[in-house]
């Protein structure tokens, strides 16, 4: 039948859209007209279930065939034409201000009670009414074969284009809204992913791996080792092949100190029955189109529940995490000269290492610029010093959301910081991103909550009594003695 081809086109297009170069198609006037003409037809109450159905594949198989010059023809177009109706909305606010409007002779109390059944049945004709007729189009979309796939990519897409078409936010907003309701946790599939799935599986987990970069198929084995490894994955029905999120974890007897001994490939295979920890140490979100739909604390508090139930002796989750702002946050505050971040203890630890013998901002950026390696003279007296800026840097100096995005991630799951670990990244791209520095945050099942209500409500950041212990000393030490710029 057509809408039977109509769908497998759209289904191979869908799954064409992000993952290979799309046709280069601008959308020309002739065709721009026959999509307005086709999303009518779509939106049209008059037009029978399957003519929508096969108009809205034709509208769909027209979208993933554009570049994003043609993208942006079509946002304009559903916001210049297919948003609310101005005389719905200019009527409904006149009916809903008649309904709503205090009547003079009742009593103050009655005009702070609940909405009468006459108000809550205009309330909800006047989200009918104020609805625009895009979020209709983005449904029926969702509703295709392959078609909660393009949503997605869809949005992808959409906030690429945001930074310079700002306009553009009003259908951000609402498709947002639409992936939000097809995205309850309680729909997800929590898979496990072994090296017996499937190869297009596994070869989408290299590809968005966006953490520690898998370079073989043999460190993609190692990760996914049944002894002292497990990854999984959330997967939504909508989208049966493709990972929305996954987490890889390590079992291991002690909380991991570097990443780097973490992804040897040759290093001895442990016992999944002799761990007691278990550490994240990579998270990657796999669809752009799905930022700002909460999947990561659910994710991460899933797996803990599956890895209890087939793990019972493990004892403490914790992550190996990047710090991936720190390097840049430090380099920027040591230009200033009105730092005043470094305790006296800081000034003579650089000094013992500046060519000058100087021990200020300067002098400290300065050494961080030239080449240093582990067990260096350069390393052991910068290794206080930086850890404790870190320390600074993820946990402030007051209640407030930490300058960290991967921390700010991790503290509103209800983690603590837990440790700084000096070089545990000493490979290129964790130098440039925090000197090679990582920190272990630590979820404690029983605070869990408790540390999620207080970051989240109050900003109160959880740490360990170590890292405490660094702040504190660090905080006294300025306070006796004023840093001098």
């Amino acid at each position: 039948m057509a809408l039977e081809r109509v769908r497998a086109s759209i289904e191979e297009a869908a799954a064409r859209f992000r993952r290979h170069p799309r046709p280069v198609e601008h959308l020309t006037d002739r065709e721009l007209h026959r999509l307005r003409e086709r999303i009518e037809s779509c939106l049209d109450p008059r037009v029978s279930g399957v003519t929508v159905r096969t108009r809205a594949a034709e509208v769909a198989n027209l979208v993933v065939s554009l570049d994003r010059a043609g993208l942006l023809r079509f946002f304009v177009l559903l916001l210049d034409e297919f948003g609310p109706d101005p005389d719905a909305v200019r009527a409904a606010a006149v009916e809903l201000d008649r309904v709503l409007a205090p009547d003079d002779e009742a009593g103050s109390a009655d005009r702070h009670s609940g909405l009468s059944a006459e108000q809550l049945e205009l309330l909800a004709r006047v989200r009918q009414a104020t609805a625009a007729r895009w979020e209709q189009l983005f449904e029926l979309l969702c509703g295709l074969a392959g078609g909660v796939k393009l949503a997605v990519d869809l949005r992808a897409e959409l906030l690429a284009l945001l930074p310079s078409e700002p306009r553009l936010a009003p259908l951000d907003t609402d498709l947002h809204r639409v992936l939000s309701r097809l995205f309850p946790p309680g729909l997800l599939e929590l898979r496990r992913i072994t090296w017996d799935s499937s190869a297009s599986l596994l070869e989408k987990l290299i590809e968005y791996e966006s953490v520690h970069e898998i370079t073989s198929w043999n460190d993609l084995k190692n990760r996914l080792d049944d002894h002292d490894r497990r990854c999984f994955a959330f997967i939504h029905p909508g989208m049966p092949d493709e990972p929305l999120i996954f987490v890889e974890v390590a079992l291991l007897k002690d909380m991991a100190a570097d990443v780097v001994s973490l992804l040897d490939v040759s290093a001895p295979i442990g016992a999944s029955e002799a761990a007691r920890t278990a550490i994240f140490y990579s998270i990657s979100a796999c669809q752009p189109g799905l930022s700002g739909v909460n999947l990561g604390d659910v994710l991460i508090k899933e797996v803990v529940a599956d890895l209890t139930r087939d793990l019972p002796r493990l004892n403490q989750f914790a992550t190996l995490s990047p710090i991936p702002g720190f390097r840049r946050w430090l380099d920027r505050a040591l230009s200033d000269p009105e730092c005043a971040l470094l305790t006296p203890e800081d000034r003579r630890a650089i000094a013992e290492v500046s060519p000058d013998g100087g021990g200020g901002p300067a002098d400290l950026a300065a050494v961080l610029a030239t080449s240093w390696t582990a067990g260096s003279a350069t390393s052991r007296a910068l290794r206080d010093v930086l850890v404790g800026l870190c320390c600074e840097y993820l946990v402030g100096d007051g209640p407030g959301r930490s300058r960290d995005r991967v921390a700010n991630f991790h503290l509103t799951n209800g983690a603590q910081v837990e440790r700084l670990n000096w070089l545990a990244n000493p490979t290129p791209a964790g130098m440039r991103e925090s000197y090679g520095l990582m920190v272990n945050y630590r979820y404690d099942l029983p605070r869990i909550d408790a540390n999620h209500e207080h970051y989240v409500a109050e900003g109160q950041i959880a740490r360990s009594s170590a890292v405490a212990r660094i702040l504190t000393a660090r905080r006294k030490a300025r306070a006796s003695r004023p840093d001098a710029p």
